[in-house]
């Protein structure tokens, strides 16, 4: 179906589009995706009215574009394109941006960073979002789209907001950061690891503590701060020390 899809007309996918049942809608739009040709997105970009399509169909084609293995530059253009200026129930917003994160990323695996103009305006969408979001929850769905990035660039940004956030906040910063690989995860990003496990700064719950711990043992932690947080374990509660006690007896395994 999708071979049939990637050799139609933009009319074509457009008339199987309004004609389908009901039913069948969501499928269609995600084999659509998956086609990812020029007629294909047209298509689609004629038929998603995000001021009128039922909200689970604009998930579904969300959730298809997030979960693309090679998305192209055009499919991340049509993504932002309908989130652009728009005024979407959260639910579609949260996915929306979320899936813009993840198609930066692929499109960088891909190596297209520097070649693809969308690419700057999924980042900088994600960032303008991030400086202008008001409630926490709002900046907990930019920070996990940055994770999804996965952009050296935004390091920096992500450290900011683990090291100074509330609890949620800072919790979202170091998954997002937990996300990137080895190579990037530099001397810097380890000394604020352990000032917030080891909470230099300010108080940190213990999710916050946990989630710097495993960044420290996961990415090849020194004698120091193996030891340092072990020592540590006598003054967290049983269930936490004992998931960092297992943690430390696997790697050394």
């Amino acid at each position: 179906f999708i071979q049939m899809l990637r050799s139609a007309k933009k009319r074509d996918v457009l008339q199987l589009l309004r004609r389908v049942p009901e039913e069948m809608l969501p499928f269609v739009v995600e084999a659509a995706v998956a086609a990812q040709s020029v007629a294909s997105l047209a298509a689609l970009s004629d038929f998603l009215d995000v001021g009128k399509e039922p909200k689970s169909l604009l998930e579904k084609f969300l959730y298809a574009a997030a979960f693309s293995p090679r998305p192209s530059g055009e499919l991340l253009r049509l993504v932002l394109d309908k989130l652009d200026g728009k005024r979407l129930v959260p639910e579609v917003w949260e996915t929306g941006i979320i899936a813009v994160g993840s198609l930066v990323g692929k499109l960088c695996q891909q190596e297209l960073c520097g070649l693809q103009q969308e690419v700057e305006r999924g980042v900088e969408t994600i960032l303008a979002g991030l400086r202008g979001a008001k409630e926490d929850s709002e900046v907990v769905i930019y920070l996990v789209a940055l994770g999804n990035a996965a952009l050296p660039e935004t390091i920096p940004t992500l450290l900011d907001y683990a090291e100074e956030g509330p609890s949620a906040v800072a919790t979202a910063a170091i998954s997002a950061l937990r996300r990137f690989p080895a190579q990037h995860i530099s001397g810097k990003v380890k000394r604020a690891m352990r000032r917030i496990f080891h909470e230099k700064r300010k108080s940190y719950e213990k999710t916050c503590r946990l989630a710097a711990a495993e960044m420290l043992l996961d990415n090849q932690p020194s004698p120091m701060d193996v030891i340092n947080i072990l020592l540590a374990t006598n003054e967290l509660e049983t269930e936490t020390a004992t998931f960092l006690l297992l943690k430390v007896q696997n790697s050394l395994r």
